[in-house]
């Protein structure tokens, strides 16, 4: 497998596991990833938050990491990329007021590359007007962002075409794994040593 060069869109307070699982796991198998944000140049960083589940009516919020960009979204051209990541938390709600942002997405769809998004990330897609006819999922608060973008509504990870999302973070295992399949990602297991 020759790695394929990804971007991953985030900003200030996107969620934590789904700006560091993804960028990490993407790396462990042989990808190349960008992650940039919008005023932000390579070695800056944006905070980030942990959403935890505790069984309240919605998540609960906590300050994460300090996340480092890798490059600068201002100096790149989405059409050195294969893919796209869009992590949630809050930053998707100010992410897709941003011009680049939108841009950027509407050439992956355009040139029908692999899309992950997850979580909040649901409010660019809809943003970019990507959604209609496409079924899709996202944190569940957004089930009627997606049903008013004319996208139909499913629960867990979904698949539609080179699009994969998820609706939060306990996603992971699936909605990676599907990226990956989406990608062409081929992961070998090596056989278990035995003791002599």
């Amino acid at each position: 497998m020759t790695g394929k060069q990804i971007l991953l869109i985030t900003g200030d307070f996107g969620e934590d596991y789904e700006i560091m699982v993804p960028f990490q796991a993407l790396q462990m198998v042989g990808h190349e990833v960008d992650a940039v944000c919008p005023d932000r140049e390579a070695g800056d960083t944006v905070k980030t938050a942990v959403h935890d589940f505790r069984g309240d009516q919605t998540y609960m919020e906590a300050r994460g990491h300090d996340f480092e960009l890798t490059a600068t979204l201002d100096e790149i051209d989405p059409a050195d990329y294969d893919a796209l990541v869009l992590s949630g938390g809050r930053a998707p709600e100010y992410l897709r007021n941003f011009d680049t942002v939108i841009d950027a997405v509407e050439h992956f769809f355009a040139e029908d590359k692999p899309v992950a998004a997850i979580c909040h990330a649901m409010q660019i897609l809809t943003a970019a007007d990507v959604v209609e006819g496409r079924t899709c999922t996202a944190y569940p608060a957004l089930e009627a962002d997606v049903r008013d973008a004319g996208g139909e509504w499913v629960e867990g990870v979904a698949r539609d075409g080179n699009l994969v999302t998820g609706q939060a973070w306990p996603d992971h295992p699936e909605w990676l794994a599907e990226f990956l399949d989406v990608l062409g990602t081929d992961i070998q297991h090596a056989e278990p040593a035995t003791a002599d």
